[in-house]
């Protein structure tokens, strides 16, 4: 009795409540995104609310597991579960099944779980591992990679399985190794590459090599010097190589969809109807005004307008329901949640726990900085979840495991762990 008194006054209960006001707002807004007539009740098993209802059961219980379970277990067996949810992750291309298109499914019984989703668990619970490691220096070229090959497995993997939205979460975990003493000119060459990356897909390889030529040239002769010309012209040959790659990829290996969801982004002119999504959702957002139209009385969510929107989409649902007001509310919530957990990080006495806690802080800010972009038409469609918000039960597990294991963690913060 005195231990479990003990643990429940070391729980973080800000962040607990944080995390109850999302998944029941998650809840709720689900209900209204499939909501008809028919008057259907929000626990029915047939609709996506009473499904997202067992999940949220399921993650609750496996919240409180995590909470008695004492946290040197994550840090003894970091690399383990790293390894095991690896191979899970790969026997997806054998064993998966097929879902709009894509085989990165596994069904287990009546539920299909999303291994991609549980890799980020993994990559975060292995990255705190080796950032506290004894020795680890990521200014040494050596540890650089080791950690940048950590981040980097699954992402290849799920790559190449076609989920790319989800490959890409995996690039925010760069902000944990700035955090943890990365160089800060890695941060201006990707600001150079996704500034590159851009100008690739707006203009033609040649008027952007004819760009770079004249911006070279100015630069040299400015310098004159020797050495420092033929640096220039290594990164000017590099340059131009990465934008040839990036236009090939774009028009090679990218897959129609996503060719789509990229140009609509950048402005460009699509075919009739590419753009269906974003524009509906658009519509619904501010059809809501400052006010919105209340509580299940979304038109654009009645009738259909919106694709994907109980997943994906759901934040226009909020948008058209609660209008301005609401939608601050939400983000103002999700803030909250983000402040909270950096500063939770930033009080942890223990490397490990602090590395992971910034981890999970990453993930979820890009989770929500995407999803609420693709809704309003700033963010490419990606199609990533809104946390503890999008229906989906492998989101949920996964950011549920993500943020209990955390507030186990701070609950020993006192305690050295490595």
């Amino acid at each position: 009795m005195a231990k479990s008194e003990s643990l429940t006054g070391k729980i973080d209960w800000i962040t607990v409540l944080l995390y109850v006001i999302l998944v029941f707002l998650g809840w709720v807004m689900i209900y209204s995104s499939v909501y008809t007539d028919e008057g259907k009740s929000i626990f029915n098993p047939t609709l996506r609310s009473g499904s997202q209802f067992q999940w949220i059961i399921g993650s609750v219980i496996i919240a409180f597991v995590i909470l008695i379970i004492d946290s040197r277990f994550y840090v003894t067996f970091s690399y383990p579960i790293y390894a095991f949810l690896m191979v899970c992750t790969v026997s997806v291309m054998f064993i998966g099944v097929v879902v709009k298109g894509q085989r990165n499914w596994i069904r287990i019984g009546g539920f299909q779980m999303q291994p991609s989703e549980l890799a980020k668990v993994a990559v975060s619970l292995a990255l705190a591992k080796y950032l506290s490691s004894l020795n680890v220096d990521l200014r040494k070229w050596a540890d650089k990679w080791k950690a940048f090959a950590i981040i980097g497995v699954p992402m290849m993997i799920i790559l190449v399985q076609g989920d790319a939205g989800s490959a890409v979460v995996f690039a925010t975990f760069a902000l944990v190794l700035f955090r943890e003493g990365l160089e800060s000119y890695f941060l201006i060459v990707g600001s150079v590459v996704i500034v590159l990356s851009v100008l690739a897909l707006l203009f033609t390889p040649l008027s952007i090599g004819i760009g770079l030529t004249i911006l070279a040239g100015i630069i040299a002769y400015q310098l004159r010097r020797k050495k420092l010309i033929w640096f220039i012209a290594g990164i000017y040959l590099v340059s131009f190589a990465y934008v040839f790659s990036v236009n090939y990829s774009f028009n090679k290996v990218l897959k129609s969809h996503q060719r789509d969801r990229i140009n609509v982004l950048l402005g460009k002119e699509v075919e009739a109807g590419k753009d269906w999504n974003i524009r509906q959702s658009i519509i619904a957002v501010g059809s809501g005004s400052f006010f919105g139209k209340g509580y299940l009385n979304g038109t654009q969510t009645k009738l259909k307008f919106v694709p994907e929107q109980s997943t994906d989409f759901i934040f226009s649902s909020i948008g058209e329901e609660f209008g301005f007001t609401g939608s601050v509310i939400l983000i103002g919530i999700f803030l909250a949640l983000f402040f909270r957990l950096l500063f939770l990080a930033e009080r942890q006495r223990s490397a490990y726990s602090r590395v992971y806690g910034y981890c999970v802080a990453c993930i979820l800010f890009f989770h929500f900085l995407i999803n609420i972009g693709m809704a309003i038409g700033v963010a490419p469609v990606i199609g990533i979840p809104l946390p503890f918000i999008s229906y989906g039960g492998s989101s949920l597990l996964s950011f549920t495991l993500l943020l209990f294991i955390f507030i186990r963690l701070d609950t020993q913060r006192y305690e050295v762990m490595r």
